[in-house]
């Protein structure tokens, strides 16, 4: 698809259910903030798929907010935008971590599908290193049926699993470091293991519409971040105003296991 004029982003996500590549940060730019991730690495620990990282760090925060990523999801959603998570997804260089063929919106909760999820590379995304793979218009069918799978390799929390997918209708989506994928939270995806000899590192992003509530409790948060919110259905995410202040890391933690909550319920 290479690098889409945002008039053309809605009509190929609308279609497709995904569009990439789509640059959104110089490679420095990526290096940069790739550098603050491993930096608080250092002190916090493992990043790999912790939920609400832009309560704590400011790195995910700015990358999530960038205005041009709202003008794109704008065209995707509307204009009253709520973040909903910010995620690290990390690949260790040669381990077998993979994702198996999902879609995102089996077990959120959400009582719409005015959702859209921004992947964005701060390092090499290639065939070798696991990039993501879309099935292009598989989010026209809704949901499809999942089964829980025991995987200790895969990254979804109950390993959820379409099978019966035709690999060969398949597209894969490398990305170059600062290059994003947007997705339908209905678009089955997967990815596969990191052969390479680094690590593939990608910030990953969810949006809603501020019309969508969670239908499994009231507790769950989210963070307007672009035009206004007249139904608060969710509590206020405290963003990040500084790097791994420790009243903001205790905070996320309890936000991580009420998302995790919803996550392990069907």
């Amino acid at each position: 698809m290479g690098n889409l004029d945002i008039g053309n982003i809605a009509a190929n996500y609308e279609t497709n259910g995904y569009v990439s590549p789509v640059r959104l940060l110089s490679k420095a730019d990526a290096a940069h903030h790739r550098g603050l991730l491993e930096a608080a690495e250092t002190s916090f620990g493992n990043m790999h798929y912790r939920s609400k990282m832009h309560t704590i760090h400011t790195s995910p925060l700015t990358l999530a907010t960038l205005p041009s990523v709202l003008d794109i999801v704008e065209r995707m959603i509307g204009p009253n935008i709520l973040l909903y998570n910010v995620t690290y997804i990390i690949k260790e260089p040669k381990t077998q971590t993979h994702v198996s063929w999902h879609q995102d919106l089996t077990y959120w909760g959400l009582s719409h599908d005015d959702q859209v999820s921004m992947w964005l590379a701060l390092s090499p995304a290639t065939l070798e290193s696991g990039c993501m793979r879309m099935i292009p218009g598989s989010h026209l069918g809704g949901r499809m049926e999942h089964a829980a799978t025991e995987d200790s390799n895969n990254v979804l929390l109950q390993g959820q699993t379409v099978s019966g997918v035709n690999e060969d209708e398949a597209h894969a989506c490398p990305l170059a470091p600062g290059e994003a994928t947007f997705h339908h939270g209905w678009t089955l995806h997967a990815s596969m293991a990191n052969q390479s000899d680094d690590r593939r590192i990608g910030l990953n992003v969810q949006y809603l519409a501020t019309h969508v509530r969670q239908t499994k409790h009231d507790l769950d948060t989210a963070m307007l971040v672009r035009g206004q919110d007249d139904y608060r259905h969710f509590d206020y995410d405290r963003p990040a105003t500084s790097d791994l202040d420790p009243a903001a890391i205790a905070h996320q933690a309890l936000l991580e296991n009420r998302y995790v909550s919803i996550a392990g319920k069907q």
